[in-house]
This record gives structure tokens, C-alpha cells and sequence, in this order.
């Protein structure tokens, strides 16, 4: 059975994405699957990789002390700050039984693993969205607004873990957020939206997602380092 290389990692949000390279640090760099924790000091809201610059209200975000950074990963934005997400990357080499290239397909066992950490955690009735990119209004600017393959949901399919991808010819980084509370409003006051705007999204956006809790992110990476295939 291959065994996971484990790294926990403190740092600003911007220096932990800049440091998120596809190849883990360590002794046998590249040669095994790798499980990074990371911990940020900072509050950050994370854009994806195709994202406009344009989308983050930049005199909002200097303001609030949140600084606007930019993942090499695809999908909508993320606002990150301690307490709020658990944040694991997790590296698996090409060639590795894990590995898949079926993009699509090759999430479900991340998103089963966050599902039986979370059911260890102490919440039920979670299921792993295996199904194509499901869009929802606002999702094209907020992450846990919309559905991806091996992202986990729960009550009215509400979304409490996202992941996304980004793969090379050397593997593939699933980079995951576990919500511990969810706080729409707080992040869309940061987003380039007009005040009708930003109050209808505000609602859309309520029951999109929740959270695990705050104070349980020490049990639920336990439980995900023990749900690791």
C-alpha cells in the first residue's frame, strides 16, 4: 500500500499558493502521493486561474485588510482566512492507481475520502457530485456557488467541500477547501458588484453552502488522513 508524504504548512494565502508547486518537497519529491495541510496566517480572496481581475472590488478588499490572489487552478473565488476553511492540497504522480485522465472521473475518490472524514466528523448525509460541471447563479464568481465532479454536498445539495485540478505530464494537484462556516455576505462584499447586485447574490447565495463547524478542523484533517486510499 503506497503511503502519503505529509507536510503541514504555514504562510500568508498568497505565499502558500506561490509555494503549491505539482512536484511535493521532500525526500522522494514526485515519487509518491503527498498530503499538504496548509495553514494560513492571513485573509485572502483566492480568484481562479481565468478569472478577471476585474471580478475582486480591490478598494473593498484593502479595506477589510483582505488581500486579492490569484490560484493557478480553474473555477470561481474563494475567501480564505483562519478559521473559516480546512485547506488540503493532495499530489498524486502520474501512473500512480489513483491517477486518472479522465479529468472528471478523477476527483471521486478525493471527494469520497473528504465524505467519509466528514461523516467521522460527525455530519451525515453527504453525497460526492459525480455528475458534469453543474452552474448556479453566481457560480461563474464564487466557487461553493456551483457543483464539480468529486466536490461533496450535503442537505438540498449544498456544497461543503470544493475541489479543483491542476495536472501536468509529471501528475495531478487537487487543490480542496472545506468550509467550517459559511459566510456569503462576507464575500461578496469584496466581489465588483453594484448594491442590487451584491443583496441579490447575498440571497442566492445563502443556502448554496455550509459549513462543518467552527473548531473542528483538527478532527476533520485526522479523520482525512485516515480516509486517504
Amino acid at each position: 500500500m503506497m503511503t502519503w508524504l505529509v507536510q503541514h504548512v504555514t504562510g500568508t494565502v498568497k505565499d502558500l499558493h506561490g509555494g503549491a508547486e505539482l512536484v511535493p518537497v521532500g525526500p522522494a519529491a514526485g515519487a509518491e502521493r503527498a498530503v499538504r495541510i496548509l495553514h494560513p496566517l492571513d485573509r485572502a480572496l483566492v480568484l481562479g486561474s481565468t478569472q478577471p481581475d476585474g471580478c475582486a472590488d480591490h478598494a473593498a478588499c484593502a479595506a477589510a485588510g483582505v488581500e486579492v490572489v490569484r490560484r493557478r487552478s480553474g473555477g470561481g473565488s474563494v475567501l480564505v482566512q483562519p478559521g473559516m476553511v480546512v485547506w488540503v492540497d493532495l499530489w498524486v504522480p502520474a501512473g500512480d492507481e489513483l491517477w486518472l485522465p479522465d479529468v472528471s472521473r478523477a476527483a471521486w475518490w478525493v471527494g469520497e475520502a473528504w465524505a467519509r472524514a466528514l461523516a467521522a466528523s460527525g455530519l451525515r448525509g453527504l453525497d460526492v457530485w459525480k455528475g458534469p460541471m453543474a452552474r448556479r447563479p453566481w457560480s461563474s464568481l464564487v466557487c461553493f456557488a456551483g457543483r464539480a465532479a468529486g466536490e461533496v454536498t450535503g442537505p438540498a445539495e449544498a456544497k461543503i467541500v470544493g475541489v479543483c485540478q491542476r495536472r501536468t505530464r509529471a501528475g495531478a494537484l487537487f487543490q480542496c477547501a472545506c468550509l467550517l462556516r459559511w459566510e456569503p455576505a462576507a464575500h461578496v462584499a469584496l466581489l465588483a458588484l453594484s448594491p442590487a447586485d451584491r443583496a441579490e447574490a447575498v440571497g442566492a447565495l445563502a443556502g448554496a453552502a455550509f459549513g462543518a463547524g467552527e473548531g473542528k478542523a483538527d478532527a476533520v484533517v485526522g479523520h482525512l488522513l485516515e480516509e486517504l486510499p
